[in-house]
Order: C-alpha cells, then sequence, then structure tokens
C-alpha cells in the first residue's frame, strides 16, 4: 500500500475517499490521539480530507485541520503543537489526476516502516477502534501554521547582500518562498503563482524538461538564480543564473559541503552519486547511505553525528532544524549561499561529476526478477550490496538495479570516472536484468 514516499494513486482508482477513511481510521486506532491535517491543492484533496479527518475522529482521535499548506508546515506543526501524528492528502509531484496521503510521526519525519505496516494491516483485516456516538474526536481550526513555518525558515538564515531570484511555484503550496525571500529584502519574480490543483502552468514535478519557462525568465533577466517546488513544496530543484538546470547530484553535493565538517556525515540514499563522497572528502565529512525515500533519509538524518541528509529527488533535510524535506528552507539556504559564495554557476562548476545513466525498464513481476537479479549479482559480483534493490560496486564506477516501489518498473543507474565506462557498466545491468526477466519467464506455467 505504501510507495518510498507515502500512499499514492489514481483517484477514483487506487485513490478513494473510502482508503482515506480507512486510513484515518486506522491512524486513530494505532493511538495517534492527536492528528494535525493538511492537504496540497488538488481538487480532489478537498473529499479525501473530509473522509480522512471522520475517519480519524470516529475513532476517537482530536483532529488540528491546516488547510491547504506545504507538507513541510504540517510536519513543522506536529512538533509544535505536540501532535501524536500529521497526515497530508497530497501527491506531491504526480499529475493532477492522482492523489495520495503523506504520513508523519510526532518528531515530524515519515512513518517508519514498522508504523506502515500497523498502518497497512488495520487497513487490510478492516479492524478499527470504532467509538460510541459520545467518543468521536473534536475538529479544530489550526491557525497560523503558514506563518510560524515563514517565521522559522526567515530566522534560519542570514542574507546581506539579497539577490533577484526567480520562483517558479508551480501552481502547488510552494507560495512560502516568494513571501519569505521577499521579506528578506530579494527582488522576487513568481512564476505560476497561483495555486491551482489542475498544475496548468507547468507538470508538478520540477525537472529539467518542465522547467523551461523559468530557465528562460532566470536567462533574460537579472535573476542571480531560479527557484522551483514540487505541488507539496517539500522538493526544491535550481537553475543557475544562466538558467542552466543544476543537476541535483550537484545540489546535493553543494548543500553537503556547506552544511558538513570535519567529523560530520551527510545521510544520502543508495544511487547517489561519487561525486557528494569526493566533494565531502576534502573537508573531512564522510557520507552514510539509506534506502531510497525521504523517511529512510530523515531516519538517519536525526541520527548523532549527521548535520546534513539529501536525495537526489530533490528533498533536503537539516535536522538541527527541522527533521523532514523542507522545499522553502532549502530555497533560502541556496539564495544564501549564492550570497554569500558568489554564482552558481561558478559554485556548480566546483563540483567534480562524473557521467551517470539512469534508464528503467517496465517489468511485469518486478519482485521474482529482482530476487533472480540478486542471484546472479552475487555469483558474478564481489561487491554486492542488497540494502535497497541490488547495488554492485567496482574499482571505477557502481551500478545499481532497483524495483520501483509504485509502478511496474526496475530503474537502473550506473556510473564511472568516464562516459565509456559508464556505458559498459549500463549495459552490464541491462544484462543482468535481462537475463532475469527471461529466467522468470521461463519458470511461469
Amino acid at each position: 500500500m505504501f510507495g518510498t514516499s507515502g500512499i499514492r494513486g489514481p483517484v477514483g482508482e487506487e485513490m478513494t475517499a473510502a482508503l482515506a477513511l480507512s486510513v484515518g481510521r486506522a491512524v486513530a486506532s494505532e493511538g495517534y490521539d492527536r492528528v494535525v491535517v493538511g492537504r496540497d491543492a488538488r481538487e480532489s484533496g478537498a473529499v479525501l480530507t473530509d473522509a480522512l479527518i471522520a475517519g480519524v475522529r470516529e475513532c476517537g482521535a482530536d483532529v488540528l485541520e491546516a488547510g491547504i499548506v506545504p507538507t513541510p508546515t504540517v510536519a513543522r506543526a506536529v512538533q509544535r503543537t505536540g501532535a501524536d501524528a500529521g497526515v497530508v492528502v497530497t501527491a506531491s509531484h504526480n499529475p493532477a489526476s492522482d492523489n495520495g496521503i503523506k504520513l508523519r510521526a510526532a518528531s515530524g519525519t515519515a512513518f517508519d516502516l514498522e508504523q506502515r505496516k500497523a498502518i497497512a494491516t488495520r487497513v487490510e483485516t478492516d479492524e478499527y477502534d470504532l467509538r460510541p456516538w459520545d467518543g468521536h474526536g473534536s475538529l479544530e481550526s489550526l491557525e497560523g501554521a503558514l506563518e510560524r513555518h515563514a517565521t522559522a525558515v526567515a530566522e534560519s538564515v542570514s542574507i546581506d547582500d539579497p539577490p533577484s531570484v526567480v520562483v517558479d511555484i508551480g501552481n502547488g503550496n510552494g507560495g512560502i518562498t516568494a513571501r519569505v525571500l521577499a521579506d528578506l529584502g530579494c527582488d522576487v519574480v513568481t512564476l505560476n503563482g497561483q495555486r491551482d490543483g489542475r498544475f496548468p502552468g507547468r507538470p508538478s514535478e520540477p525537472t529539467r524538461e518542465t522547467l523551461g519557462d523559468l530557465s528562460s525568465v532566470v536567462a533574460t533577466t537579472a535573476a542571480s538564480l531560479g527557484i522551483a517546488h514540487d505541488g507539496d513544496a517539500d522538493r526544491m530543484v535550481a537553475v543557475d543564473e544562466t538558467g542552466t538546470f543544476v543537476p541535483k547530484d550537484v545540489l546535493l553535493a553543494l548543500f553537503a559541503r556547506e552544511a558538513a565538517t570535519a567529523g560530520d556525515t551527510v545521510a544520502v540514499p543508495v544511487g547517489t552519486s561519487r561525486a557528494v563522497d569526493d566533494a565531502l572528502s576534502r573537508t573531512g565529512a564522510s557520507v552514510t547511505r539509506t534506502r531510497v525515500g525521504d523517511g529512510a533519509v530523515a531516519e538517519r538524518a536525526v541520527q548523532p553525528g549527521v548535520v546534513f541528509g539529501g536525495e537526489p529527488s530533490g528533498a533536503w533535510i537539516w535536522p538541527a532544524e527541522t527533521p523532514c524535506p523542507d522545499g522553502p528552507l532549502a530555497a533560502c539556504k541556496l539564495v544564501e549561499l549564492v550570497a554569500a559564495r558568489g554564482p552558481l554557476s561558478s559554485l556548480v562548476d566546483g563540483v567534480e561529476t562524473y557521467p551517470i545513466r539512469r534508464t528503467s525498464v517496465r517489468v511485469d513481476e518486478k519482485r521474482a526478477v529482482m530476487d533472480r537479479v540478486r542471484e546472479d549479482a552475487r555469483d558474478r559480483y564481489d561487491d554486492v550490496d542488497l540494502l535497497d534493490g541490488v547495488y554492485v560496486g567496482v574499482d571505477d564506477g557502481w551500478l545499481l538495479l532497483r524495483a520501483s516501489g509504485t509502478e511496474p518498473i526496475i530503474r537502473l543507474t550506473a556510473e564511472a570516472r568516464d562516459e565509456f565506462r559508464a556505458e559498459q557498466l549500463e549495459a552490464d545491468g541491462i544484462g543482468l536484468l535481462e537475463s532475469a526477466i527471461t529466467t522468470v519467464s521461463g519458470l511461469r506455467p
């Protein structure tokens, strides 16, 4: 039921009011007595949120309703109010036809594996602690959550010479970023600033391909950089002053290098470029790798000695400030970095990168295929790590095969010191995958 970032799927098919009601019931039945609830701007969110709140209250828990706010706003509100959990009705960067549910623990981090299993089990077995007519939970509007988030972000940075910034809100919940940057003295231009869950300006996921307008505006104005968010504003990506998209592994390296000093550790998922390791080694810091997903990175980021956590999806975590991905905080941190260190393009050029190849293959029986890939990889290679998928390390590079948590595909990533070797490793990975698919197909009756 859960992917790497919660529950997600097409509205009316996988994502229904019935499911939202069940999840709400399960959350309350698991003993989360005080729950912060928010949602993104998708039109389907109103119905799903109503159903979810009904389920929570029906099983005796109280609800603090935050309204249409970024996911990190809910995470911060859970901590601030002393609530037991937070729920956000959002499909994050998925298209408008989808919706979903993200669950946040009392710490503000995503529910861990055991917490997710407990919710899934209750939903699957239809076992809830339904209360009588006089035992339902209360509903209270949570006022000021967004304003408190904005204040906290503004207080986390110091910008002596505020630059000009273009912020592509993507018709989502990230308007807080433009507001905070303007309050900090930046000259701010916004794109797709009208909140609209149909995402008419561009797709909700901010990528090199979807940020053409942002790149053009930055390149043709005096802006020092451009910022973009996804629908629920937990992600943040950027373009430099020339309008060039900043590779997310490079952005991770920049943030990590700025946050870490000698002896510190940075949490990143498997499949992260070795450019991050190399950038940190020059400062005496190191990398610890986790499973894919901002929840896994966040769990590691709050451990002693870990000063930053990042995922190349665009999720950035400063655990001393908040233990969850916070797009507006990341945007302001990046603007602070550019104001203090100079042009973003120069900072990007200072990070040594290596050829990295990424591809996806549709696989209907992905679990059986991945089981076979594990066996074959162990037979062929000495350095095989099964933390999340199949990671193969070689002297001059690595490859990773990992099944998607939400789609019938297996993702392949390969990186090496030169392009030719990266292509070889990609071919090796495809060979492993094709062999496993053939074997599994041959075993079917």
